[in-house]
Protein backbone atom coordinates (compact mmCIF):
# COMPACT_ATOMS: atom_id res chain seq x y z
CA UNK A 1 0.00 0.00 0.00
CA UNK A 2 2.86 2.25 0.40
CA UNK A 3 4.29 1.99 -3.37
CA UNK A 4 5.09 4.40 -5.33
CA UNK A 5 4.52 5.32 -8.82
CA UNK A 6 7.75 5.94 -10.83
CA UNK A 7 8.43 9.32 -12.22
CA UNK A 8 8.92 8.68 -15.98
CA UNK A 9 8.73 11.85 -18.62
CA UNK A 10 5.28 11.38 -20.39
CA UNK A 11 2.11 12.92 -20.02
CA UNK A 12 -0.46 10.33 -19.85
CA UNK A 13 -3.36 12.24 -19.85
CA UNK A 14 -2.42 13.72 -23.24
CA UNK A 15 -1.06 11.23 -24.75
CA UNK A 16 -3.64 8.30 -24.36
CA UNK A 17 -6.26 11.58 -25.17
CA UNK A 18 -5.43 11.33 -28.57
CA UNK A 19 -6.33 8.77 -30.78
CA UNK A 20 -4.82 7.06 -34.12
CA UNK A 21 -4.74 4.17 -36.43
CA UNK A 22 -4.01 2.02 -33.90
CA UNK A 23 -5.24 3.77 -30.72
CA UNK A 24 -8.47 4.64 -29.60
CA UNK A 25 -10.99 6.28 -26.69
CA UNK A 26 -13.82 4.26 -25.65
CA UNK A 27 -16.26 5.06 -22.94
CA UNK A 28 -17.47 2.25 -21.16
CA UNK A 29 -20.81 2.27 -18.70
CA UNK A 30 -20.96 1.23 -15.04
CA UNK A 31 -21.32 -2.12 -15.58
CA UNK A 32 -20.77 -2.69 -18.86
CA UNK A 33 -17.82 -5.32 -20.02
CA UNK A 34 -14.89 -4.20 -21.61
CA UNK A 35 -14.06 -8.12 -22.76
CA UNK A 36 -15.17 -11.15 -21.82
CA UNK A 37 -12.54 -14.56 -20.51
CA UNK A 38 -12.62 -16.35 -23.82
CA UNK A 39 -12.40 -13.60 -26.11
CA UNK A 40 -9.75 -12.79 -28.67
CA UNK A 41 -6.98 -11.04 -26.99
CA UNK A 42 -6.09 -8.19 -29.81
CA UNK A 43 -5.54 -5.04 -27.67
CA UNK A 44 -4.17 -4.05 -24.15
CA UNK A 45 -6.19 -1.12 -22.09
CA UNK A 46 -5.00 2.29 -20.33
CA UNK A 47 -7.77 3.29 -17.79
CA UNK A 48 -7.80 7.27 -18.05
CA UNK A 49 -10.78 7.56 -15.58
CA UNK A 50 -13.06 5.45 -14.00
CA UNK A 51 -12.66 1.93 -12.02
CA UNK A 52 -12.92 -1.48 -13.14
CA UNK A 53 -12.66 -5.10 -11.65
CA UNK A 54 -11.04 -7.91 -13.36
CA UNK A 55 -12.39 -11.44 -12.94
CA UNK A 56 -12.40 -15.17 -13.82
CA UNK A 57 -14.50 -17.73 -13.93
CA UNK A 58 -13.64 -21.58 -13.39
CA UNK A 59 -15.09 -24.64 -15.46
CA UNK A 60 -17.62 -25.12 -12.74
CA UNK A 61 -18.76 -21.29 -13.19
CA UNK A 62 -17.84 -20.11 -9.84
CA UNK A 63 -16.39 -16.50 -10.32
CA UNK A 64 -13.98 -14.92 -8.47
CA UNK A 65 -12.71 -11.42 -7.80
CA UNK A 66 -8.58 -11.19 -8.89
CA UNK A 67 -8.41 -7.31 -9.13
CA UNK A 68 -9.42 -3.86 -8.51
CA UNK A 69 -7.91 -1.56 -11.02
CA UNK A 70 -8.56 2.55 -11.33
CA UNK A 71 -7.34 5.30 -13.77
CA UNK A 72 -3.35 5.56 -14.62
CA UNK A 73 -3.09 1.81 -14.92
CA UNK A 74 -2.80 -0.80 -17.78
CA UNK A 75 -4.93 -4.18 -18.11
CA UNK A 76 -5.03 -6.93 -20.59
CA UNK A 77 -1.47 -6.34 -21.42
CA UNK A 78 -1.13 -10.29 -21.91
CA UNK A 79 -1.51 -9.74 -25.56
CA UNK A 80 1.52 -8.15 -25.87
CA UNK A 81 3.49 -10.97 -24.65
CA UNK A 82 1.49 -13.55 -27.10
CA UNK A 83 -1.75 -14.32 -25.24
CA UNK A 84 -3.87 -14.91 -28.02
CA UNK A 85 -7.56 -14.78 -25.92
CA UNK A 86 -8.48 -13.37 -22.42
CA UNK A 87 -8.00 -15.29 -19.42
CA UNK A 88 -10.25 -12.91 -17.17
CA UNK A 89 -13.20 -10.54 -17.27
CA UNK A 90 -12.60 -7.05 -17.07
CA UNK A 91 -15.91 -5.09 -16.22
CA UNK A 92 -16.56 -1.31 -15.56
CA UNK A 93 -17.70 -0.38 -11.94
CA UNK A 94 -18.19 3.16 -12.61
CA UNK A 95 -18.36 5.06 -16.18
CA UNK A 96 -14.80 4.50 -17.37
CA UNK A 97 -12.59 6.38 -20.48
CA UNK A 98 -10.18 3.92 -21.36
CA UNK A 99 -7.67 4.00 -24.71
CA UNK A 100 -7.35 1.03 -26.46
CA UNK A 101 -4.15 0.15 -27.88
CA UNK A 102 -3.80 -2.60 -30.74
CA UNK A 103 -1.03 -4.96 -30.23
CA UNK A 104 1.21 -4.07 -33.31
CA UNK A 105 0.36 -0.20 -32.07
CA UNK A 106 1.56 -1.36 -28.53
CA UNK A 107 4.87 -3.25 -29.88
CA UNK A 108 5.60 -0.19 -32.68
CA UNK A 109 5.07 1.93 -29.38
CA UNK A 110 7.65 0.42 -27.36
CA UNK A 111 10.32 0.77 -30.25
CA UNK A 112 9.69 4.02 -31.17
CA UNK A 113 9.18 6.08 -28.06
CA UNK A 114 11.91 5.32 -25.54
CA UNK A 115 9.42 7.88 -23.05
CA UNK A 116 6.58 5.25 -23.52
CA UNK A 117 8.15 2.02 -23.03
CA UNK A 118 9.70 3.56 -19.92
CA UNK A 119 5.90 4.40 -18.68
CA UNK A 120 4.76 1.43 -19.92
CA UNK A 121 7.45 -0.84 -17.98
CA UNK A 122 7.08 1.68 -14.60
CA UNK A 123 3.10 0.63 -14.80
CA UNK A 124 3.53 -3.00 -15.00
CA UNK A 125 6.20 -2.75 -12.10
CA UNK A 126 4.08 -1.38 -10.27
CA UNK A 127 1.71 -3.86 -11.15
CA UNK A 128 4.06 -6.83 -9.77
CA UNK A 129 4.83 -4.67 -6.62
CA UNK A 130 1.16 -4.85 -5.68
CA UNK A 131 0.83 -8.51 -6.76
CA UNK A 132 3.22 -9.34 -4.31
CA UNK A 133 1.67 -7.04 -1.38
CA UNK A 134 -1.33 -8.88 -2.22
CA UNK A 135 0.23 -12.34 -1.60
CA UNK A 136 1.82 -11.89 1.56
CA UNK A 137 -1.64 -10.01 2.51
CA UNK A 138 -3.46 -12.96 1.99
CA UNK A 139 -0.76 -15.64 3.47
CA UNK A 140 -0.31 -13.50 6.75
CA UNK A 141 -2.79 -11.23 7.54
CA UNK A 142 -6.37 -12.09 9.04
CA UNK A 143 -9.71 -11.73 6.70
CA UNK A 144 -9.83 -9.13 9.03
CA UNK A 145 -6.86 -7.13 8.17
CA UNK A 146 -7.62 -7.89 4.62
CA UNK A 147 -10.87 -6.51 4.73
CA UNK A 148 -9.59 -3.42 6.20
CA UNK A 149 -6.68 -3.40 3.80
CA UNK A 150 -8.93 -3.98 0.69
CA UNK A 151 -10.85 -0.51 1.80
CA UNK A 152 -8.25 1.53 2.02
CA UNK A 153 -6.52 0.46 -1.74
CA UNK A 154 -10.29 0.79 -3.17
CA UNK A 155 -10.81 4.56 -1.44
CA UNK A 156 -6.62 5.06 -2.39
CA UNK A 157 -5.51 5.47 0.42
CA UNK A 158 -1.57 5.59 0.70
CA UNK A 159 -1.35 5.77 -3.07
CA UNK A 160 -0.41 9.33 -4.72
CA UNK A 161 -3.41 11.94 -5.55
CA UNK A 162 -6.33 12.34 -3.10
CA UNK A 163 -8.15 10.37 -1.29
CA UNK A 164 -11.65 8.90 -2.78
CA UNK A 165 -13.27 7.95 0.61
CA UNK A 166 -16.93 7.29 -1.10
CA UNK A 167 -16.14 3.80 -2.60
CA UNK A 168 -17.85 3.03 -6.20
CA UNK A 169 -20.89 0.75 -5.29
CA UNK A 170 -19.91 -2.99 -4.25
CA UNK A 171 -21.22 -5.77 -2.66
CA UNK A 172 -20.44 -7.61 0.19
CA UNK A 173 -20.42 -10.68 -2.18
CA UNK A 174 -17.50 -9.00 -4.28
CA UNK A 175 -15.72 -7.89 -0.85
CA UNK A 176 -15.55 -11.39 0.01
CA UNK A 177 -14.16 -12.90 -2.85
CA UNK A 178 -11.68 -9.81 -3.19
CA UNK A 179 -10.94 -10.92 0.01
CA UNK A 180 -10.70 -14.89 0.45
CA UNK A 181 -13.58 -15.51 3.13
CA UNK A 182 -17.66 -15.71 3.64
CA UNK A 183 -20.15 -12.83 2.82
CA UNK A 184 -21.05 -13.25 6.58
CA UNK A 185 -17.65 -12.48 7.45
CA UNK A 186 -17.57 -9.54 5.86
CA UNK A 187 -20.75 -8.26 6.81
CA UNK A 188 -19.57 -8.61 10.70
CA UNK A 189 -16.33 -6.74 10.35
CA UNK A 190 -17.90 -4.24 7.99
CA UNK A 191 -20.92 -4.10 11.11
CA UNK A 192 -17.55 -3.86 13.61
CA UNK A 193 -15.74 -0.83 11.32
CA UNK A 194 -18.88 1.37 11.57
CA UNK A 195 -19.43 0.84 15.10
CA UNK A 196 -15.84 1.90 16.12
CA UNK A 197 -16.33 4.57 13.38
CA UNK A 198 -13.85 3.94 10.71
CA UNK A 199 -16.61 3.58 7.51
CA UNK A 200 -20.00 4.23 7.10
CA UNK A 201 -22.21 2.92 4.62
CA UNK A 202 -25.46 2.43 2.84
CA UNK A 203 -25.79 2.51 -0.66
CA UNK A 204 -22.07 3.33 -0.43
CA UNK A 205 -19.12 2.96 1.55
CA UNK A 206 -17.11 6.07 2.88
CA UNK A 207 -13.93 4.95 4.15
CA UNK A 208 -12.47 7.17 7.00
CA UNK A 209 -8.52 8.44 7.57
CA UNK A 210 -9.40 6.56 11.07
CA UNK A 211 -9.07 3.02 9.13
CA UNK A 212 -5.60 3.94 7.74
CA UNK A 213 -4.33 4.46 10.75
CA UNK A 214 -5.67 1.65 12.70
CA UNK A 215 -3.94 -0.38 10.10
CA UNK A 216 -0.78 1.48 10.36
CA UNK A 217 -0.43 0.79 13.80
CA UNK A 218 0.32 -2.52 12.97
CA UNK A 219 -2.10 -4.76 15.68
CA UNK A 220 -0.92 -7.82 15.97
CA UNK A 221 -4.75 -8.55 15.64
CA UNK A 222 -7.73 -6.23 15.00
CA UNK A 223 -10.74 -9.27 15.65
CA UNK A 224 -10.85 -8.87 19.51
CA UNK A 225 -11.06 -13.03 20.81
CA UNK A 226 -14.82 -12.05 22.27
CA UNK A 227 -16.81 -11.05 19.09
CA UNK A 228 -17.41 -13.64 16.89
CA UNK A 229 -20.25 -13.62 14.39
CA UNK A 230 -22.87 -16.18 14.71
Amino acid sequence: METKKREVPLNPQAFFSKANGGRSVVTFAANQDIYRQGDPADSVFYIQTGKLKVTVTSEQGKEAIVAFLKGDEFFGEGCANGETHRSSTATALTECTITRITRSEIHRMIRANPDFAEFFISRLLDRSSHIQEDLVNQLFNSSEKRLARALLLLANFGEEGEPEPLLAKITQEELAELVGTTRSRVSFFMNKFRRMGLIEYSDRIEVRPSLLKMVLQERPEIESKVERPQ
